[in-house]
């Protein structure tokens, strides 16, 4: 049988809007600062066996036919303190066809429980000290950015911990 391997799939943030929040999240002293590029999850890591790459591979790009291309604009921050020592930049259009695709994308053949409900947005901060969550929480909350959203990407994790792009999937609607 083949190793294991794991996955996810997030919307990436594009330039210059991604080198902002990496930027924030490195100033804070965030320790997955370099491994993470900033993005909106669409399925969190998912450990997958290495045979079923192909499987899952045509399972996405049915996925990238829940929506059409569209505009998200990013703006403010939120917090999901105290449950969860995050820190975020709001998804403030778009939203609705973020969870579209996180539900076409979590389904079978890999289905995988989470621990909240899903909430799009983009994290510039997680476990850190709450005063870095702080600074991150103030220091953004008069971010905007907009963009538009042609494809989302199935990311795979390198040993040290690293996410780099295996495959992006145009989004194609109806």
């Amino acid at each position: 049988m083949a190793k294991p391997i794991t996955v996810g799939v997030a919307l990436a943030i594009p330039e210059p809007h991604a080198a902002v929040l990496a930027g924030w999240r490195r100033r804070i002293g965030d320790p997955e600062a370099g491994k993470i590029p900033p993005h909106v999850t669409l399925l969190p890591p998912t450990e997958i066996e290495a045979d079923q790459l192909d499987l899952v591979d045509k399972h996405l790009a049915e996925a990238a036919t829940a929506v059409l291309p569209f505009t998200m604009k990013l703006s403010g921050t939120g917090t999901f303190r105290p449950l969860s020592q995050v820190v975020f930049v709001q998804v403030s259009t778009g939203a609705a066809q973020c969870e579209l695709l996180e539900q076409a994308v979590r389904r079978d053949p890999i289905v995988r429980e989470v621990d909240f409900p899903y909430h799009p947005h983009v994290t510039v901060g997680h476990d850190v000290a709450d005063e870095y969550l702080d600074q991150a929480y103030e220091g953004l909350r008069d971010f905007v950015a907009q963009f538009r959203v042609e494809a989302f990407t199935l990311y795979a994790q390198d040993p040290d911990g690293s996410w780099h792009p295996h495959r992006e999937y145009p989004l194609t609607g109806f």
